[in-house]
């Protein structure tokens, strides 16, 4: 299913109008063969104003519709999501490679993210605080903030939108949505389904303006036009390090607001105690799940000592039983590259690990007799944490290093500019909690016998250092997408100030 015809009847089945929608221009491969299945124009940056002046006209409508209600339209989306699915999952597959199973875990996560936002439409608290003025009433509420600007990336396609749009749209703002170029049809696709949510809400007799979530199809000028807009208050963007780098610089030359989910070289330590059998399968998902697409792919292994002679030979035998190939495929766990260029990276990457004095355990090499973007999963083992070690490079690679004592092992692990996930596999519980104490991890996730890849919706997900700061998804993660305001009553007949400042002739 990766032919120009089955994908339109996927759009088609997503409700996209495939005639009127994707149109002449942009060529959109797949990485599963290289072929074209889509001629797709791109929305340069004059196009971005007036989309911008669509959604500002629909926030000021749909921040006065109660939370609740607003809750209800999520609650809507999630079930068109239910329905569609596999249709959608399909689709996530075709145009990012990853297998079948995760493109069906991308779209479930949309799902959850939609159940989390309608209950938290009735829970979007503020605080009330005593006033030191007698018959004052003080308190804190949250606002809805505007135009919320999403640049997400070609690896998750769908669910890093939906994160932000459901959290967003049930506190009362609007959506403005650049995806990746390398990933287009995936967001028409949502777009659409979208719209089926909005028909239905609108049947049931609610109230919702056009343009609730608006996609702009375009490259990097049209985000750096989302970014520079005063009436975006704020830009979501997930991507690497250096085009975070670019949106943050831009959107603070403003004093905008900037929520940013950025690279991971993501560690896992395993302790002399660790149930390796364990440590085993979580390390296969964690460094080659999505081809190692993943900002939260495992890519730093640091081993006792006391385990190179026996985990070492078992994983380097368990990678020797991956199956590599088409992403549709039922028993397929890893699929391609996104593109050419992701291919030339992972070949630049070995070359310098050796040259740094890298020792090719596993893999190493490029497929090209599969057709597509694909290369094998690769196991390097490393003399110490070089400069291409502390590189993320974006494609299924393990760097395998060796520790003696604890504190070595969570020092190695601090020591990268990324701080985005990290784990421990260990048995003893002192290990662990000082892991997870100030002086362990330094990163945004930090777990105990996980691994670092495939977190829950439940929790804020985002990482520290060079991977951003931002927090997206769960918890109270919601008032990223809101204005805080103070407020003081005064129900006396009196006007006294505070500090007990006195102020007359």
């Amino acid at each position: 299913m990766t032919s120009i015809a089955d994908t339109n009847d996927l759009l088609r089945a997503c409700g996209v109008t495939v005639a009127t929608d994707v149109r002449q221009g942009w060529a959109v491969q797949t990485p599963i063969t290289g072929d074209v299945i889509a001629q797709i124009a791109l929305d340069d940056a004059q196009v971005v104003p007036g989309k911008i002046k669509d959604a500002h006209d629909a926030f000021l409508v749909w921040r006065t519709t109660p939370a609740p209600i607003r809750g209800e339209l999520v609650r809507l989306f999630g079930d068109v999501l239910r329905t569609h699915k596999d249709a959608l999952a399909q689709m996530v597959t075709i145009e990012s490679g990853k297998i079948i199973a995760e493109g069906r875990g991308e779209v479930q996560e949309m799902i959850d993210i939609c159940d989390f936002a309608v209950g938290l439409s009735r829970q979007l608290y503020g605080l009330t605080m005593p006033s030191e003025r007698p018959e004052h009433h003080m308190r804190e509420v949250w606002h809805p903030l505007g135009v919320i600007g999403v640049i997400s990336a070609f690896n998750f396609p769908v669910a890093v939108w939906a994160w932000n749009a459901a959290l967003a749209l049930i506190c009362g703002n609007t959506v403005l949505w650049k995806p990746s170029e390398k990933t287009p049809l995936t967001a028409l696709a949502t777009h659409a389904l979208f719209e089926k949510a909005v028909a239905t809400f609108r049947a049931a007799g609610h109230a919702a303006p056009d343009n609730l979530s608006h996609v702009i199809i375009g490259d990097a000028k049209a985000g750096q036009a989302m970014a520079d807009s005063p009436d975006v208050p704020l830009i979501s963007a997930t991507g690497s390090t250096r085009m975070g780098r670019i949106v943050a610089q831009r959107v603070a030359e403003r004093l905008g607001r900037s929520l940013l989910e950025l690279g991971g070289n993501n560690a896992m330590i395993v302790a002399e105690s660790a149930d390796l059998d364990m440590t085993l399968r979580a390390i296969l998902f964690s460094a080659v799940g999505t081809a190692g697409q993943r900002c939260t792919t495992l890519r730093r292994l640091l081993l006792h000592t006391s385990h190179v002679d026996t985990l070492l030979p078992a994983l380097i035998k368990a990678y020797g039983t991956l199956r590599i190939g088409n992403p549709l495929e039922r028993g397929v766990l890893v699929g391609p590259l996104i593109d050419a260029d992701a291919v030339k990276s992972f070949e630049k990457a070995v070359s310098q690990a050796v040259a740094e004095g890298g020792k090719i355990l596993a893999g190493g090499n490029v497929l090209p007799e599969k057709g597509g973007f694909y290369v094998a999963p690769t196991i390097i083992q490393m003399p110490g944490q070089s400069k291409i070690v502390q590189h993320e490079t974006f494609a299924p690679i393990l760097y395998v290093m060796t520790w003696d004592t604890m504190a070595d092992a969570v020092a190695l692990q601090n020591a990268v500019a990324q701080g985005l996930s990290s784990c421990l596999f260990t048995l003893n519980m002192r290990e662990a909690e000082a892991f997870l104490s100030a002086s362990g991890s330094d990163c945004g996730i930090a777990n105990i016998n996980i691994g670092p890849s495939g977190a829950e919706i439940g929790g804020a997900f985002g990482g520290e250092k060079e991977t951003g700061g931002g927090r997206e998804s769960g918890s109270d993660s919601w008032k990223a997408y809101m204005r805080r305001q103070t407020q003081t009553v005064n129900y006396s007949a009196a006007l006294p100030l505070a500090q007990g400042v006195v102020f007359e002739s």
